[in-house]
């Protein structure tokens, strides 16, 4: 199935922060038919270094979407039956407005002065997304890590506007491993002579900050398991600038991770997002938990992975917990997986039957 790429640009957005961004462009794509009820959206939402093209073969570079195991027909997320909507988010590089974007007071990129935006930032614009589209009522929100953030903002901010939430090895607010992590990346990339204080775009750009950035939060999303099963400490021949040297598998392959990223991700976008990741705290925003999912309507499936250290079951629990101590409708499964935190975009068939059954049973109850 080729796809393609779409955007709608609207006046404006008024953010959390009070700052308005005007314009906002988003771009999305779409999987599968809206009924003639209106009733069968699913919104897909992306992990940090994610994009729109979730599933499908782009039109673009040929490449599949990142959830492609889980979305098309017959899969977790069955096109055939449902419409399948996924939009790349706010303070994004790949169609959205971001820093990269074009500040039309300067006529030059954002940059730095790209204002600040929250997850609740995100999830308003995909609500716009949504008017646009003519669906007033999502059957469910649905993502992993980061999109898990997204989905549960969704029950929060918009409790008539969704049936059903599924968080995925997501959590409803970073620990301080998890910000430690997101620091040292933002670190990496600051510290790196050609970030410019943000303002590189007419120079070569933070790449050097940015690879080690995404190295180490790729070290992140793997177990110690699944690491050892693939790298062990096998070694192999690799070119590098000054010659052909011996490495451990393990390094050539974060370094081949990090510099494939730099090739597709802007250094000011990744800055924003995991600042926004940071600050995410439904308990801290509403006094707890439990009272910031009191006027929540949706049903729940929550999602977690027995290796994933990143983002543990226990954060999963924790938002379980107080969803039924409000007598929501909630399910929990713990997965077994040596995948760690990347388990979400790899263990599809487990995943499948659980979501499909859930995604059918609350088709059922419209």
């Amino acid at each position: 199935m080729i796809v393609q790429r779409q955007s709608v640009t609207f006046p404006s957005i008024e953010l959390v922060s009070g700052e308005t961004l005007s314009p906002v462009t988003v771009a999305y794509e779409t999987y599968g038919e809206l009924n003639q009820a209106r009733s069968n959206a699913i919104l897909i939402e992306h992990a940090f270094s994610g994009d729109a093209h979730a599933a499908g073969i782009s039109d673009l570079d040929g490449k599949p979407g990142w959830w492609d195991n889980m979305i098309g027909p017959g899969k977790a997320f069955d096109t055939s039956r449902y419409f399948v909507v996924c939009s790349n988010v706010l303070g994004g590089c790949s169609g959205t407005t971001g820093p990269a974007s074009i500040d039309p007071a300067t006529g030059k990129p954002y940059g730095p002065r790209f204002p600040f935006v929250t997850v609740a930032d995100m999830v308003k614009l995909q609500a716009m997304l949504m008017d646009h589209l003519g669906v007033e009522k999502l059957l469910s929100v649905a993502g992993g890590s980061m999109g898990g953030m997204q989905a549960l903002q969704w029950a929060v901010s918009y409790p008539e506007r969704c049936a059903s939430v599924v968080p995925i090895a997501s959590t409803h607010r970073h620990s301080a491993q998890q910000i430690a992590f997101n620091e040292v990346g933002r670190q990496a990339i600051v510290a790196d002579p050609d970030f410019q204080g943000g303002n590189y775009y007419e120079g070569p750009g933070p790449a050097r900050g940015l690879a080690v950035a995404r190295m180490v939060g790729h070290i992140t999303y793997m177990s110690d398991d699944s690491m050892r099963e693939k790298f062990g400490r096998r070694r192999r021949l690799s070119e590098t600038p000054s010659g052909e040297s011996e490495l451990f598998e393990v390094e050539s392959y974060l370094r081949y991770r990090g510099g494939q990223f730099v090739s597709r991700f802007d250094a000011n976008s990744y800055i924003t997002i995991t600042k926004a990741m940071d600050v995410f705290d439904l308990a801290g925003e509403n006094g707890s938990l439990a009272d910031a999912l009191l006027r929540c309507k949706a049903r729940f499936l929550a999602l977690s992975f027995t290796s994933d250290w990143l983002y543990p079951s226990y954060q999963s629990e924790e938002i379980v917990r107080a969803l039924r101590g409000r007598n929501c409708d909630v399910a929990y499964v713990e997965l077994p997986s040596n995948y760690g935190h990347d388990a979400f975009l790899i263990e599809a068939g487990e995943q499948t039957d659980i979501v499909r059954g859930f995604l059918d049973a609350t088709f059922r109850r419209l």
